[in-house]
């Protein structure tokens, strides 16, 4: 049964895997990024230019599928912003910077895409391992790792308030993936896995996962803790 995506962060690394696997696979998919210039255009692929901090072009873009009466099945927050520097460094403004993308704009986002979101349907938050409590973490990556800690509660009480009347939300905490961004924060870096490994699997808990998990932030890495 063919089914609809929104997917942000679609340009480039897991986002670009993901958006091209779940049109491979012969379902709609709606491609977020400030930058469009890499995603070609398809039956089932349509890329939407848009800064995902920018509330009211997220208004809009929800407003033209409304226009469309577009139901959602799954929602993927996977735009992020990533910042790797010393937090004596790291001013007030840097801090919003990353919050406005990777909390109040994925918040912004299914707020607004909620109506149109079946109420079977799923949210996949892409979090990090660096966002859990007890986990590794990595000195430079104070808003980055914070943000993420954010979207893991932000995941847990939103599941709680529309567990009744759906949809489900859940969190994937993404340990080292190899992509443009962490190869930009971590030169010389080599992840154990690539981002299109990580998109087949994200399609895979998106269509399936909801139907085992709510509420919860699963740990997606090969290390520990």
């Amino acid at each position: 049964m063919e089914k609809t995506f929104v997917v942000t962060g679609a340009s480039r690394g897991i986002g670009y895997a993901l958006v091209q696997h779940v049109a491979n696979q012969g379902h709609t998919v709606y491609a977020l990024s400030r930058s469009i210039k890499t995603i070609k255009k398809t039956p089932k692929l349509f890329p939407i230019a848009i800064d995902i901090a920018d509330e009211k072009a997220l208004e809009e873009f929800a407003n033209q599928l409304k226009g469309k009466r577009v139901v959602v099945d799954a929602l993927v927050n996977n735009a992020g912003a990533l910042l790797n520097q010393p937090f004596s460094e790291t001013t007030k403004e840097d801090f919003e910077a990353v919050y406005r993308v990777n909390v109040f704009g994925l918040a912004s986002l299914i707020r607004l895409l909620l109506p149109l979101i079946d109420p079977k349907g799923h949210v996949v938050n892409i979090s990090s391992m660096g966002g859990i409590g007890g986990s590794s973490k990595f000195p430079g990556l104070a808003a980055y790792s914070s943000s993420k800690g954010a979207v893991n509660i932000l995941t847990e009480l939103l599941a709680e308030e529309y567990k009744e009347s759906g949809p489900s939300f859940n969190s994937l905490a993404l340990g080292a993936v190899q992509t443009e961004m962490l190869a930009q924060a971590f030169p010389g870096f080599q992840a154990p896995l690539s981002a299109k490994e990580m998109a087949q699997y994200i399609f895979k808990f998106a269509v399936e996962g909801h139907h085992f998990f709510n509420g919860k932030t699963l740990p997606v890495s090969s290390s520990t803790p």
